[in-house]
């Protein structure tokens, strides 16, 4: 993404493309975004974080599209808490397609901060685009009820890889958890103590 713009400028380019759309109804809901809705949207984690010159944060594309995303939908009716829902699930042709601004793919992949933003199910591909690359064989483990890793190894995997992966991986199982995103089983209650027998 090429950064061109400031958070000023961001704003008065999203006021420059959504000035023939109708404002929202909701009198609560305004048409633009000003500075301060800009850095809220970011701390909801509906804006990427911008890049940063210094002490100046600059936007881009994505960002502009993000935005207009937003207000489309709020015109829509939809909720900001409906939208922090439905927004981190759009790909780059998804948010083009609701914003009407062009997006570039990345330069390079996503980080570790994106990563759960991420579509699992790939868009079809244009019909212009090469043909896509042979399949690979992934393994798949099974780290929690409802939770598994799946890669493509560069080797065979050994019952010692399969227990490092799995005790690397408390640290996750334990924040999905804490996060009520996935339910894990009570460690007591999958082994009980033994009960003694009664003389």
């Amino acid at each position: 993404m090429i950064a061109a713009w400031t958070i000023r400028e961001l704003s008065h380019e999203v006021e420059q493309r959504l000035a023939a759309e109708e404002a929202p109804a909701n009198g609560q809901v305004r048409a633009v975004p000003d500075e301060r809705s800009i850095r809220y949207y970011t701390t909801l984690g509906l804006l990427d974080r911008p890049q940063l010159h210094g002490r100046t944060a600059l936007y881009g594309p994505r960002h502009l599209a993000q935005l207009i995303a937003i207000k489309r939908l709020q015109a829509d009716g939809k909720s900001l808490a409906e939208i922090q829902q439905l927004l981190p699930t759009f790909d780059d042709a998804a948010l083009a397609r609701t914003s009407g601004v062009a997006l570039r793919p990345p330069p390079r992949a996503a980080g570790r901060r994106d990563f759960w933003r991420s579509e699992t199910t790939p868009e079809p591909a244009p019909e212009a685009s090469p043909p896509a690359p042979a399949l690979t064989p992934t393994l798949e483990l099974l780290l929690a009820p409802g939770v598994r890793l799946a890669f493509t190894a560069a080797r065979s995997a050994s019952d010692a890889d399969a227990a490092a992966l799995l005790a690397a991986a408390a640290p996750l199982l334990a924040e999905l958890a804490r996060r009520c995103l996935v339910e894990l089983p009570d460690p007591l209650s999958a082994h009980p103590e033994p009960q003694e027998d009664s003389p």
